[in-house]
């Protein structure tokens, strides 16, 4: 599995394609919070808190992730090396878990260069370091467990189709899907009485959670069972196609 992580992290930074993504995920995010204005721009909000860009950062993922992933799979079994890989002595469990975590570090690592967002909101607050840093560290935490989540999906909306187009406007859709559609269903007034865990079946509520600064375990159980159940099922689309 190893090799194959590194095969995959390095093709990201090997072409303009990883850094694209992060310098495009930098850019969006900095206009809003810093050149935009609006009830989004930090200096026109007038306290010191990052909230806007864990608003703003679920949305530009909800393309982003998709973008990073809809190779993967699309592209290796339309030139044929998908099976080359599925040839070899790794599992089929490993090549998706490499791909996974391979995507996972991408998104960490354009995740990395936002914390002088903190640094520079921790500056000039007055006083200096007024600022929330236990909920800041939960809402990264969140931020990632649902950018984990987002990965899972993109992943299995790759393993299903050769073409990246398709691979990306379904994982963008599926991302977008259990982001919002959850909320929606649950302001249904026939669902009302059970609208309490209607809002617990999508990620945004279990998100919400954690960017309170709460780190409660059963979001973090929801999110990894959510990736768990993903990847499952992508392992078991990816291993159809060798017995095909």
């Amino acid at each position: 599995m190893w090799p194959l992580f590194k095969k995959e992290l390095i093709s990201f930074f090997a072409s303009i394609t990883g850094y694209l993504i992060i310098v495009s995920f930098l850019i969006i995010n900095g206009l809003f919070l810093w050149v935009i204005p609006g009830y989004l721009n930090i200096l026109d909000m007038g306290y010191s808190s990052l909230n806007s860009f864990f608003t703003i950062a679920p949305l530009v993922f909800l393309f982003l992730v998709p973008a990073i992933t809809m190779k993967m799979f699309a592209e290796e079994k339309k030139i044929g090396t998908l099976d080359l890989i599925l040839a070899k002595p790794i599992s089929d469990l490993e090549i998706v878990l490499a791909k996974f975590f391979a995507s996972l570090m991408l998104v960490f690592a354009s995740l990395l260069p936002t914390l002088i967002y903190y640094i520079t909101i921790y500056f000039i607050s007055f006083p200096i370091g007024n600022i929330d840093t236990g909920g800041i560290i939960g809402s990264y935490i969140g931020l990632f467990f649902l950018a984990s989540a987002y990965i899972s999906i993109s992943l299995f909306s790759s393993v299903i189709t050769d073409n990246q187009i398709l691979a990306f406007l379904g994982g963008a859709f599926l991302c977008f899907f259990f982001y919002f559609a959850f909320d929606t269903v649950a302001e249904l007034p026939f669902l009302k009485p059970i609208s309490f865990y209607v809002y617990k079946l999508g990620i945004n509520e279990h998100y919400k959670s954690l960017s309170r600064g709460v780190i409660d375990s059963r979001d973090i159980i929801y999110f990894i069972s959510f990736d768990a159940f993903f990847l499952l099922i992508t392992k078991l689309k990816l291993t159809s196609r060798k017995w095909n």
